[in-house]
């Protein structure tokens, strides 16, 4: 399973899906442009000290990002693709994830591109909310996605009793330094 933000604008928020993505040990793919440098201070300080635990990858565009997920997986790219959307699909609790499932979430502005959710619209997944209500906060929204997915996948969950063991040197390290190819 890989976690993928196109087009993030909020440091804060991918901090916080890149310290989900170490929790739970699943890459965390960022689709450029993004709102921010890889060096801002407040994207590293929501990661905190997990980055050497972040298996990170930064794609110039969604095509170079798709084609990279299409690699490493038996069923096609397209089977596997979930879409979250504030904007109609199946929701989060009744949809049916698999152990490859690419999440896929969209800018904090404006979602995903129209274009990939025509394209791939049995593929989307909503959280209910209030009518009132607009959206949720995507590091919200990843969090939740994440964990539901993977639970309803049948994926192994961390084992933790709630012992915490540092990383070492992991306040020296910076997101930019995460990057993988």
């Amino acid at each position: 399973m890989d976690i993928v933000l196109v087009h993030p604008q909020i440091p804060h928020n991918t901090g916080c899906a890149a310290r989900l993505a170490a929790a739970l040990q699943l890459p965390l793919h960022l689709v450029e442009p993004l709102g921010f440098s890889l060096e801002d201070k407040y994207l590293k300080r929501a990661g905190l000290d997990y980055w050497p635990k972040v298996a990170l990858h930064v794609h110039p565009d969604l095509e170079a990002a798709l084609t990279a997920l299409a690699e490493g997986s038996e069923r096609p790219l397209s089977d596997r693709l979930k879409l979250f959307s504030a904007r109609g699909g199946a929701s989060l609790f009744e949809a049916k994830f698999e152990t490859d499932d690419v999440l896929l979430f969209g800018s904090e502005t404006a979602g995903l591109p129209a274009e990939l959710l025509e394209a791939h619209a049995d593929q989307r997944v909503y959280i209910p909310v209030d009518p009132g209500v607009r959206s949720l906060n995507l590091a919200n929204v990843v969090c939740l996605g994440a964990y539901t997915a993977m639970d309803r996948s049948g994926s192994a969950l961390p084992v933790n009793d709630g012992t915490h063991v540092p990383t070492p040197d992991g306040a020296s390290i910076k997101p930019i330094d995460r990057i993988q190819s």
